[in-house]
This record gives C-alpha cells, structure tokens and sequence, in this order.
C-alpha cells in the first residue's frame, strides 16, 4: 500500500480499532501490536482484493484475532493459561461491521486519556499518544523530544507496559482525574497539530491529514468542555493556523512566507469560526498560552495585507506569553515581534542571548530567523551564512531547498552602515 494511504489508514482507524480492542480485552501494549499487524495484512490484501465495506470492522476482526493468539503465548508463558478461558472468543468480530463504541463515545478521545494516565510521566504521556493516536513514527517522535530512536522505542514500550500494569479500564475518567490529565491530552493535540501543519522530515512541507484529525479530536473535547477556557483556545488556534495552509506553499512545495501569501487563498470560514471563538474565550478573563497564541494568529488573519499586521499588539500579546508560559521558541518569536516594531538590530540582539540554549541552536527556526534579520539589516554576507547553517539543521527536505535558495539570491557584501531600518512586516510567523 502506498504511504500516503498507510498514513491515512492509521490515523483514521487505528485508534478507533485499538479502543475497541483495549476496551475489550486490556492489555494496551499487545493490542496496540496486535492493531500493526492487522494494519500491515490490510496493506498486503486491500490494494489487491478491495477495500471491504466496513475497513474499521475488518481491522478489528484481524486485529482481535491476532490479539488472542498473543495473549495465549502470554498467558502460556506465564502458565496461566485458565485466564484464556475468560477471553471473548473471536467470533465476536467475526461480521466486518462489527462495532464496539457505545452510544455517541469517541473511542479514539477516551484512549487519549488512557495514554495521558498518571502513571506516566509526561514526556512518557506524549510520546504515546502521539504513537498510538496521532499515528505519527517512533523516528518523528523521536525528532520531536530530540533524542535518539532507539532511546523513544525505549520509551514507548515502557509506557506501554506501565499502562498494562496499571489494570486501567478503557473508560472516561472520573472529573477529578479528567482535570489533571487534561493539561497533557491538550499538549498532544497540540503537538499532533504541529506535525501536520510543519512535518518535520519528509518530501512535502505539510500534513494535512494530520491538522484535520487534531482539529477533529479538539472539537471532541472542546464539545464535551466547553467551559474549558484553554481548549476552546487551543481549538481557535488550530483554526487561525490552519485558515493560512493553502497559500503556505509554492506548486514546487517550496515554503511561502506569510507576509508573501496569497491572502485571498486563507480559508475565510476558518478564519471567522476562529475569531469568534477566541473573542468569546478571552471575554472570560482567564487568558491562558493557548488563548494568548490564539489570539497572536487573529491579529495575523485579520490584517487585510503584511502592513496592516498590528506588531505592536503582537508584541504585548508575546510578552504576555513569556510571563505565562516560557519557552525558547516564545522567546524566538518574541524577538522577532520586537524586530517588526524596533528594527532588525533590536531583534538580532535579543537572538544573540538566544545563541548559548541548544534546544534553539540544533534546530532549523533559530538560524533561519536570525538570516532574515540579517537580511532586512543589510547584513547580506552573515545572512547569506545563516541561510546554508539554518539548512544544515532540517530534515525537511521543502525547507532545505527554500533555504539554499534564499542563500542563493544573496549576494554577500559587508553590512551597510548605518544599520538598516525596521522591517516590513514580512517575516513569518
């Protein structure tokens, strides 16, 4: 089967087939294994024979009798094998259209829960759910926490084995142990979201399918909490990104900066959804990071063009933000709000103290941001340099070829002198 439908399959079943299964039968970690493998014969079979009419109930019948076979070699390894005896027999999958979601539940948001359990440290939390519900690689996840592969496989096995060891029940959680999950499943969805909207390897510098399911699943929650001030903003967030996805890139699939989009191509609808749903949110006064974000991106749809952006706003909203949640990436993008409004220099200076944090300096933005300064500084030697380095520091493969070609239409001279004057409002966000 080819990737892209692979990619689709996982996202869009998976999680529902590895709910029913755990909801079921427990035993997280050889259900979720059980769920591949019924993923990879759909992948042997299904371009040959056809998609059956019910493709989420025939991964459930494969995958729930793989699962048995696993779970009697467990339980024969262990000598246990009276405990086969309490299995529910396959058969009980047998009809394609099986379904095992109760009412209107949404099994892939209570198996998001279950991966956010407290038994978990968060890092942990994360990485699982991303595995197990955002469907992304364990080498993206990986790429994501900034550590070796082989150190998140790790990782990931031990979460589920410690969700397994815990006898945790596939079921909402009560409210009390909702609130505290809750911080962790926004996070994921967050970092899902993020993935879709800037992959962080491969050929295409999107994944929509990605945006779309964090979006759906935000819904979800924000539907069941919609007194839950960070949700309805993580949602208007996601929204007010995502309305900008499809005038982002070129038909070569080259990056487009957001001051040189096509505005008439961001999704209105979008837009307006997202507007209102954090004008609403902030009306509470309990503004949190999400809603600070939020409202950052309303401020970027609803400039009719790059000279209407109101910097100024966008800066007080940043330095709202470094109080509220601090992180080198909000400070990243706080100096380049302080460019837009001081000048280039005033920017460069504050990345300057940015250069000594490896979390910035072993990625691509730090670099890339810093060329683009330089650039409207008239430093075009230095910027041209910061172009090559910032490509030398990304596995996407759109974003390398942008970069290069940035660098190439530079024509290095020394910076003029005096320093350049503030910039146009162009640089991305």
């Amino acid at each position: 089967m080819h990737e892209p439908v692979a990619g689709s399959l996982w996202r869009e079943l998976a999680p529902q087939a590895l709910g029913a299964l755990v909801r079921r039968y427990g035993h997280f970690d050889l259900a979720e294994d059980a769920v591949q493998e019924a993923l990879l014969a759909a992948s042997v079979q299904w371009p040959h024979e056809g998609v059956p009419d019910s493709p989420r109930g025939w991964l459930i019948a494969v995958a729930a009798r793989r699962l048995t076979d696993l779970l009697r070699a467990e339980e024969a390894r262990r000598r246990r094998e009276e405990s086969a005896a309490l299995l529910v027999p396959p058969e009980r999958w047998a009809s394609p259209g099986a379904d095992d979601v109760p009412g209107d539940a949404d099994d892939t948001l209570i198996l998001l829960f279950l991966c956010c359990h407290p038994a978990l440290s968060p890092a942990s939390q994360i990485a699982l759910t991303l595995r197990a519900v955002g469907g992304l690689t364990t080498a993206e996840i990986a790429r994501a926490f900034l550590v070796p592969e082989a150190t998140m496989t790790r990782r990931i096995t031990r979460a589920k084995q410690a969700i397994t060891d815990t006898g945790a029940r596939f079921a909402a959680p009560a409210p009390d142990d909702r609130a505290r999950r809750l911080p962790a499943v926004r996070h994921v969805l967050y970092l899902i979201f993020t993935e879709g909207y800037a992959a962080t390897s491969g050929p295409g510098l999107l994944r929509p399918d990605l945006c779309a399911e964090a979006i759906r699943l935000t819904r979800v929650l924000h539907r069941l909490l919609p007194a839950d001030t960070e949700t309805a903003g993580l949602l208007a967030l996601m929204l007010l990104t995502d309305a900008r996805r499809p005038a982002r890139t070129a038909p070569d699939g080259q990056p487009i900066l957001m001051g040189e989009q096509d505005r008439g191509l961001w999704n209105a609808a979008a837009i307006s959804e997202g507007v209102a749903l954090i004008t609403a949110t902030l009306r509470r006064l309990r503004p949190g990071p999400y809603q600070l974000q939020a409202a950052i991106a309303a401020l970027h749809d609803e400039a009719a063009t790059p000279e209407d952006t109101d910097w100024p706003q966008i800066l007080a909203l940043y330095e709202l933000l470094r109080q509220a949640a601090p992180s080198p990436v909000v400070s990243l993008n706080h100096a380049v709000a302080v460019a837009m409004v001081q000048g280039p220099r005033a920017g460069l200076d504050l990345l300057g103290e940015l250069a000594a944090d490896d979390r910035l300096a072993t990625g691509h933005r730090y670099h890339a941001v810093r060329a683009q300064l330089l650039e409207m500084a008239g430093d075009t030697a230095a910027a041209h340099d910061a172009y090559l380095r910032a490509a030398q520091h990304t596995a996407s493969l759109p974003h390398q070829r942008y970069l290069h070609a940035r660098a190439a239409r530079i024509v290095p001279h020394p910076p003029p002198d005096p320093p350049g004057q503030p910039g146009d409002g162009r640089l991305a966000q």
